[in-house]
């Protein structure tokens, strides 16, 4: 351990970094092929498609709601045991979830649990790239993002197989043993700051003196500490950031959900349905990681926020080709480019969230982001599902609605980040001029009184009024 904390970006980075890229590939790219399980589980519990689509809605809103409990359990215990808790608690709710009786069940182990455990992998190895890499930080973020579509890429298919020859409780029992290898990705993080620790266990020292309000303000300190309430009060840029994001994330996931069992309705094969997703993510594999480096760039730095706004438009537009067309074909082109504005998308929201941020304050600032960000996660399938069952089943009014939300919160982000940006580019000139009438007459005085005893004086008057 003190070798690893005297080397970073030493030889033990880089296979950190292939356990990242494993990792997130098992974490992140697992949501997008519950779609895949969307028919049968309708036909084992008998359940409608808004009773259906809680299942995916609360698994994807846990992989982004336990972002702040991620973080304390990294503080307190540390990158490693982190990501191996959330390899059993994934594993176990895949396991237990293959013995379900009910919907009910169900949402509970392989939604709540294997969400929360999915959570604690993929954030603690985003958290443990940044201690282990420095000056290549942009190159391991963009490597490590080669995981999630890898993920896209792989299961799909592997669930479609396993469907075919085990069922979806066999699946899911499978599922739950894939996820402990998390547990031998954790293992390979070792902790690059010991002194992590120490930190949080000053906390319970408060209670001692008062132990019901101790207890209290402690809660109401953790909060404060890991949500940026502050922030996005007095920050306007965070504030359009987090609004545009949460409305954008109510059409974002859609089609990852309802491609699949929309495809297999209009007649396409249950294997060409699963192969749409495999596309997507085939595509991500060399999408993101340009993305993310073309991002990176000091050229770009001033322009990411409008093209974060442009990529959300063109994911938005694009989905209206679903509601044309259901030909595979057309379905294949429609996931090519639905798979460059979401490589645009991915790999410009963290980079975005740092230019409207400092980065003190990015932590607390991306906590409370994935905490709306996983309301909305959890009321957009169901509300999908619940106009699927109001218009029998008729799918293009869920590609309808994704682009709703898409398109109007691309053009929100892009007109208020264009409207900041003049605002401050008027408050400019504005001080300058302010500041110019203030000193004029001082240095004038200055150059008159030369020579003269008041000389110090205005010099000091002078500095003053320049260094406000």
């Amino acid at each position: 351990m003190p070798q690893a904390l005297e080397r970073a970006e030493g030889c033990w980075a880089w296979v950190v970094l292939l356990a990242a890229v494993v990792t997130q590939g098992l974490t992140l790219g697992f949501p997008t092929c519950i779609g895949i399980f969307f028919t049968e589980l309708q036909r084992e519990f008998q359940a409608n498609n808004s009773e259906t689509s809680w299942f995916p809605s609360i698994l994807t809103a846990m992989l982004h709601a336990g972002g702040p409990l991620c973080s304390i359990l990294v503080g307190r215990f540390g990158c490693r045991a982190t990501v191996m808790v959330g390899g059993v608690l994934a594993s176990l709710g895949m396991v237990a979830s293959s013995f379900c009786r009910t919907l009910g069940q169900l949402y509970l182990t392989a939604g709540f649990f294997t969400g929360l455990g999915l959570c604690f992998g993929f954030q603690s190895t985003i958290t443990v790239l940044g201690f282990y890499f420095t000056r290549r930080r942009a190159l391991a973020n963009a490597v490590a993002s080669v995981g999630v579509s890898l993920g896209i890429t792989l299961w799909p298919l592997l669930a479609r197989h396993l469907l075919e020859e085990l069922g979806w409780r066999g699946t899911f029992l499978v599922f739950g043993g894939v996820f402990l290898h998390c547990c031998i990705c954790g293992a390979i993080l070792r902790p690059m700051a010991p002194s992590m620790a120490p930190a949080p266990r000053e906390g319970p020292s408060v209670p001692s003196k008062t132990p019901a309000p101790g207890c209290l303000a402690a809660c109401g300190r953790a909060i404060l500490r890991h949500l940026a309430f502050d922030i996005l009060w007095h920050n306007a840029g965070y504030r359009v950031f987090t609004l545009g994001v949460t409305w954008m994330i109510l059409g974002f996931p859609l089609p990852q959900v309802f491609l699949v069992p929309f495809a297999m309705q209009h007649g396409v094969d249950e294997h060409k349905a699963a192969l749409l997703i495999s596309i997507i993510g085939f595509s991500n594999i060399f999408l993101r990681p340009m993305a993310g480096l073309v991002a990176g760039r000091q050229n770009f730095a001033r322009y990411r926020k409008y093209l974060f706004s442009l990529a959300v438009l063109l994911n938005g537009l694009t989905n209206l080709v679903c509601a044309v067309s259901a030909n595979f074909r057309v379905l294949v082109v429609y996931c090519l480019v639905y798979s460059v504005s979401m490589s645009v998308v991915g790999a410009l929201f963290f980079q975005v969230l740092m230019d409207v941020v400092p980065m003190d304050r990015f932590s607390r600032a991306l906590g409370l982001c994935t905490i709306l960000e996983s309301f909305s996660i959890l009321i957009s399938p169901p509300m999908a599902g619940f106009v699927l069952d109001n218009t029998d089943s008729n799918f293009s009014y869920v590609f309808y609605m994704s682009s709703f939300f898409l398109i109007s919160a691309a053009l929100f982000m892009g007109g208020s980040f264009c409207a900041l940006q003049k605002k401050e580019r008027q408050g400019r000139p504005a001080e300058a001029e302010a500041a110019v009438p203030e000193s004029a007459p001082l240095r004038t005085l200055g150059r008159e009184d030369t020579g003269s005893p008041e000389k110090r004086p205005c010099t000091e008057e002078i500095m003053y009024v320049t260094s406000v």
